[in-house]
């Protein structure tokens, strides 16, 4: 790989992990399962799951609460590329989440969650670039608020 073509591929992951977390808080949570393989994992190991497959990851992630409000923070987004069509990624989240939420502000409290992602990518072949595995740790966690 060329320094572009390295660049590029750094660039398309770490969208992919910004997209994430956007379609979680601002979309259609279901809709992160398009951003998996067909093959695609998330998995939780201290949570003890673990969800395989695009259809269980649609169903995962649409299956959160309609009346969830969550803002996600990402910083130290690091990828790896690791060939043409493989990378890797390290990113840290912070989570702010309040379930009951019926509009409006609501009061600042302390985040739910920080942690950290380990993400494997593979590039797919029509040359978009698709999360393969994303692995949640999370050694600061807490109760989702209701409101």
């Amino acid at each position: 790989m060329d320094d572009l073509e390295q660049l590029l591929a750094e660039r398309a992951c770490e969208r992919l992990v910004l997209d994430f977390v956007r379609r979680l808080d601002l979309g259609e949570p279901g809709t992160v399962a398009e951003l998996f393989t067909e093959d695609g994992t998330w998995e939780w190991p201290e949570g003890e799951r673990v969800v395989k497959g695009r259809e269980a990851l649609r169903d995962y992630f649409g299956g959160r609460p309609a009346d969830r409000l969550s803002r996600r923070v990402m910083t130290n987004i690091l990828v790896t590329v690791d060939s043409p069509t493989t990378a890797t990624a390290t990113s840290y989240f912070t989570t702010y989440r309040v379930d009951g939420h019926t509009g409006g502000m609501v009061p600042a409290g302390p985040p739910v969650q920080v942690g950290h992602y380990e993400d494997t990518f593979r590039k797919a072949g029509d040359d978009r670039w698709l999360l393969a595995s994303r692995t949640l740790f999370l050694p600061f966690g807490g109760p989702t608020p209701r409101q």
